[in-house]
């Protein structure tokens, strides 16, 4: 996730940096919210590293087909997927011509990868089999994540800066909609139990949830505690959203039943991506400053098992449900280069 500034972060930053200056000056060394979060370490050991091509630019997304074994990594900088085996350990292909691409998702059931090429401002659908871009649509102002509507066989875009939702065909591409939220956009779930679309609203620290069908908003839930809402996942079991809020370094829980926050939790600075374990309940926060937070999740109730610095870049995870494995796109490995890193869980 890269954010555009408005004129209100700019503001902010700007404050920031004279305060910061001024602590300097003074010989005080001032840290957001009271600081980085206490470390706890991280139960996760390290399998191996897979080196990745192409130079050692930024890495955003990643979306697995465990089936297949096929891990889809959106590397920004080159503008490209790069497609790894992690059966084999070994890249498969890179897909090139995807300006600025940010979100990535496989949809297995239909064989087919998006991909949010954002400096183009369109989605793309690829072949997962042969990489070949299927089909290419418009979508609104920088497209980041994405999410699949199974029941109408849709692809939502989520439009960050121009604060809407794009609606596509999955199979053709063609336009069957958008929502305007009412502020920026970041990331959008899809919930099977009630089957409507979950968006983040960082700009209004809400989650607005959406009727597919009639693609209208039906109710804007307030989140409490949280600036700048932008990571979003579920487990779908349990009815529980996971929402991370990178203004102010904390995770959320809201009850999909309830439609409540019931619970908050310290994260590593500017939390980005979120991936969950359905098979063993497990939950990893990835953020921005390379820490990545671990949790349980136990009736619906976390509990923090790990909170640490993991490598620097390593702001995006993906979760294979079959290995309980984690993965990690950075751009410099143990040899500098680009690599991926994996680990399962482990004291």
């Amino acid at each position: 996730m890269i954010r555009r500034l408005s004129p209100r972060t700019l503001l902010a930053l700007t404050a920031g940096l004279v305060l910061t200056v001024a602590a300097a000056a003074a010989g005080v060394m001032l840290t957001r919210d009271g600081g980085q979060a206490p470390k706890v370490a991280l139960p996760l050991r390290p399998v191996k590293e897979i080196a990745l091509p192409g130079d050692s630019s930024r890495f955003d997304y990643a979306s697995l087909d465990p089936d297949r074994g096929l891990l889809f990594i959106a590397h920004i900088g080159a503008s490209q997927i790069i497609e790894v085996d992690v059966h084999r350990d070994r890249v498969v292909r890179t897909i090139d011509e995807l300006p600025g691409v940010h979100g990535v998702l496989v949809v297995p059931s239909r064989r087919t990868v998006y991909a949010t090429a954002t400096d183009a401002n369109q989605v793309a659908a690829i072949d997962e089999t042969t990489g070949t871009v299927l089909h290419r649509s418009p979508t609104g102002d920088y497209p980041d994540g994405l999410a699949y509507d199974p029941v109408h066989g849709t692809v939502w875009t989520t439009n960050e800066s121009g604060g809407s939702e794009t609606i596509t065909d999955a199979a053709t591409g063609a336009s069957r909609g958008t929502v305007t939220l009412g502020g920026e956009a970041g990331n959008v779930a899809y919930d099977p139990t009630t089957r409507q679309m979950l968006v983040d609203v960082q700009t209004r620290n809400e989650l607005s949830v959406i009727d597919p069908t009639a693609l209208r908003i039906t109710r804007r839930v307030p989140l409490p505690g949280c600036d700048h809402d932008h990571g979003l996942t579920l487990a779908r079991t349990d009815h529980l959203a996971f929402v991370a809020c990178d203004g102010n370094a904390r995770l959320l829980t809201v009850d999909l039943t309830t439609w409540h926050v019931t619970g908050t939790y310290q994260v590593g600075d500017d939390p980005d991506v979120l991936a969950y374990d359905p098979a063993a309940r497990h939950l990893y926060v990835a953020a921005e400053s390379g820490w990545v937070t671990t949790a349980d999740n136990r009736n619906g109730h976390l509990t923090v098992t790990g909170r640490a610095h993991l490598a620097d870049g390593a702001h995006v995870v993906a979760v294979d449900p079959t290995t309980n494995r984690s993965y990690y796109p950075v751009p410099h490995g143990s040899d500098g280069h680009p690599a991926l890193l994996v680990y399962r869980p482990g004291p």
